[in-house]
């Protein structure tokens, strides 16, 4: 049989050539989102699984180096791939990325990546650094045109201001965010003088715009950091693996700075109190100082008073004394007698003793 004059032959491995040649012109990079099956890891090196909906299903093959996130079968994620055909015939998807599409796998691969760190030690309390207190060199890693970086910046000035700061512009969402942002975080940490402290600040956003900062290599850049890292990422009530490896996570890149400096203004008004506290401690020391004088000269009245009142107590007893040994009633008991009346001859006379009253006439007087 005769081949048409106007078709090439081609062998085998020209043909497979040319086919990769027209995929990489017409397709050279596809997104296509799928469910995952048959999810396998080869040798721990080579990762291979199915990208399937409900109609079709196409092979997919990627390094595990590759694979930021973890996946299993069931769940719906975005390949970003090339599409080639093998060697031996078969078309699949050389895979560059993959993510989580939608809110389920999204939360799926959280918590498996979350658990396996957490079996390696990285979330532990104890690996945790306290902050500086007053840190004078600050490092902060964000997009620098986004709000929650202007928020950041604008609540750091207003609580303490003359802070020296650098900053690293980066993307915080989408899928160069974290190797730009793993790459801030070497740059700061090569420094010959390394900042106090690294901020990593992101304003809130969806589950998906926040995924950035569940990526498995920049977790673990964070944690090997020689400089104390601070997040603020999202909103209260968002939490990403940045923020669980982090030396300290705050709600919102507003709170970050809230808990990176203290209040100039508070400060100031602790210190004016001292200062109050202090002066009226004073008055109330001279205060102290002055009913202690006070005391010992009314105590040194009294006692002087008590002396008075002994003294007149003492005189007293001894005038008492006097009258009772001139009292009558006090002779009479001594046997003596009182004599009343007329002393003359024919007289009447009383005489009073100690028990009777005697009525007597003078029989004869004479003057002794």
């Amino acid at each position: 049989m005769e081949k048409p004059s106007s078709l090439p032959l081609l062998a085998v491995s020209d043909f497979i050539a040319l086919t990769n040649q027209t995929l990489e012109y017409a397709y050279p990079q596809v997104l296509i989102e799928g469910e995952v099956a048959s999810f396998k890891l080869n040798q721990g090196k080579f990762v291979f699984f199915d990208l399937k909906d409900g109609n079709a299903s196409v092979g997919c093959f990627m390094m595990a180096f590759q694979l930021r996130v973890p996946i299993e079968d069931g769940m719906k994620v975005i390949v970003t791939a090339v599409p080639k055909l093998t060697n031996w015939g078969k078309f699949s998807l050389t895979v560059q990325s993959v993510k989580p599409s939608g809110e389920g796998s999204l939360k799926k691969s959280f918590e498996l990546l979350k658990a396996k760190l957490d079996k390696e030690g990285l979330f532990d309390p104890q690996r945790k650094r306290a902050l500086p207190d007053m840190p004078q060199r600050i490092a902060v890693v964000s997009s620098t045109q986004a709000a929650g970086y202007q928020d950041f910046i604008k609540i750091l000035n207003d609580r303490w201001g003359g802070i020296g700061l650098e900053a690293a512009h980066v993307q915080v969402q989408g899928e160069s965010a974290p190797d730009q942002i793993i790459r801030a975080i070497r740059y700061f940490n090569e420094q010959s003088e390394l900042p106090e402290v690294l901020v990593l600040v992101r304003g809130g956003g969806s589950a998906d715009d926040l995924s950035a900062f569940n990526d498995e290599k920049l977790v673990r850049e964070i944690a090997v950091s020689r400089v104390p890292v601070l997040t603020g990422i999202g909103h209260e009530v968002d939490e990403s693996l940045a923020d669980l490896v982090a030396d300290l996570a705050a709600s919102t890149p507003s709170n970050a700075a809230q808990l990176l400096v203290p209040d100039k203004a508070e400060i100031l008004y602790r210190l004016k109190n001292i200062q109050l506290k202090s002066i009226i401690n004073r008055s109330l020391d001279g205060v102290e100082a002055a009913r202690s004088a006070l005391s010992a000269e009314l105590v040194a009245i009294c006692d002087r008073s008590l002396e008075s009142i002994d003294e007149h107590r003492r005189n007293l007893a001894a005038s008492r004394s006097v009258i009772m040994a001139y009292d009558p009633a006090d002779i009479l008991e001594r046997g003596y007698a009182l004599l009343r009346g007329k002393l003359s001859v024919g007289g009447d006379i009383e005489i009073e003793t100690a028990k009777a009253i005697i009525k007597a006439e003078v029989k004869s007087y004479d003057n002794k």
